[in-house]
């Protein structure tokens, strides 16, 4: 029987069955969604989710306070209802903001895997049986890396599409998981992490950064490998504004609707600040990949920021070279090369390289 399908609750508090009750199998996957506004996207993402050809999962979604929180519930609590899935949907009591959102969906969820989806986006079909097709065949990964796809209104008009390998491929703890895995956990859809080595690094000192997976991606790969798959798992929308900035931790930082110089700048200044944290536990060598890594497939960071006047520009690209890119003469040539081809004419560049290659350049 299913609970009831919109309930409050706290962050981490213990779920327990009742005492002589029995206890639930646990399925392979929880696909967690953070929601906040975007309603009329849930019907779609729901049904991507819940047609899928694989039964061992559960949905959770938590709802965030946001301004269309009757609109998200209602939708969610009909199609729960209707669905002979187990979907649970919790409403926030406050807005925990993005970090702490993703944090209360790893403590919400009972699966083995967590499975992140953004809350505009789509799941591809048969999705799940292949993520879960490539975690069998590498029983000890920590966390799986997949392939996505960009599309701006109709999912069957693609814009891009990124894979990071050509077949799948184990990379082992430590400086070969963290230098691929580190950057490219920035995109929340289709993040699939080990749901216990979460929950055991479950913190609030990243709230605000809009990168906590990040965290939890250096917590949960110091000790445990990762398995890359080039299957496309996920599709991203590209035509929203962001939502971040109602959060406490969020607010003077973050403007909704846009990201500013300043917000870009404050974001990746909070995944470097996180991997710094990291780096006694992970090392010098990891560290220094990742920040190779960033230097290298650094232009996702100024794409939005190209149309400023060239002196805004060069001001924004001095904040990230003092974040300690600067020493990377790759850092200079992704901050200088964009701006002189323009976003349209680098966007095709890139677009090409990839579709040549079959997968995103490894040059970490």
């Amino acid at each position: 029987e299913k609970p009831p399908p919109v309930s409050q609750a706290d962050e981490g508090a213990p779920r327990h069955a009742e005492p002589g009750a029995p206890s639930a199998p646990r399925p392979l996957f929880s696909v967690c969604i953070p929601a906040y506004n975007r309603a009329a996207f849930l019907e779609p993402l729901l049904a991507s989710i819940l047609q899928q050809d694989f039964d061992d999962f559960e949905v959770v979604l938590a709802e965030d306070h946001s301004p269309q929180r009757e609109q998200i519930l209602s939708t969610a609590a009909a199609i729960a209802a209707a669905s002979p899935r187990q979907v649970r949907v919790e409403a926030n009591s406050h807005n925990r903001g993005y970090d702490g959102n993703i944090r209360h969906l790893v403590s919400l969820a009972r699966g083995r895997y967590c499975f992140f989806m953004g809350n505009d986006d789509l799941m591809t079909a048969g999705a799940l049986r292949l993520a879960a097709a490539s975690l069998q065949r590498h029983p000890g990964a920590g966390m799986l890396l997949r392939g996505y796809a960009w599309f701006d209104h109709r999912p069957d008009q693609l814009a891009d599409t990124v894979r990071y390998v050509g077949e799948e491929t184990w990379l082992a703890p430590g400086v070969a998981a963290l230098a691929l895995c580190f950057r490219r956990s920035g995109i929340i859809s289709g993040y699939v992490i080990d749901r216990d080595l979460a929950q055991a690094a479950a913190t609030d000192r990243f709230d605000g950064t809009l990168f906590y997976q990040m965290h939890l991606t250096a917590s949960v790969l110091h000790l445990h490998g990762a398995v890359v798959t080039p299957e496309v798992l996920v599709l991203c929308r590209a035509s929203e504004a962001p939502d971040f900035g109602s959060a406490p931790a969020e607010q003077g930082i973050y403007q909704p609707g846009r990201y500013t110089p300043e917000a870009r700048q404050a974001m990746v200044a909070g995944a470097l600040r996180i991997l710094n944290d990291h780096a006694p536990r992970i090392g010098e060598a990891a560290r220094g990949r990742i920040l190779r890594d960033y230097a290298r497939h650094f232009y996702p960071f100024v794409r939005d920021q190209l149309s400023l006047p060239w002196k805004d520009y060069l001001a924004l690209c001095q904040g990230y070279a003092r974040l300690g890119l600067g020493r990377f003469p790759s850092f200079h040539l992704n901050c200088t090369i964009p701006y002189v081809l323009g976003q349209r004419l680098t966007d095709l560049l890139l677009r090409s390289i990839r579709r040549r290659l079959g997968h995103t350049p490894r040059l970490s």
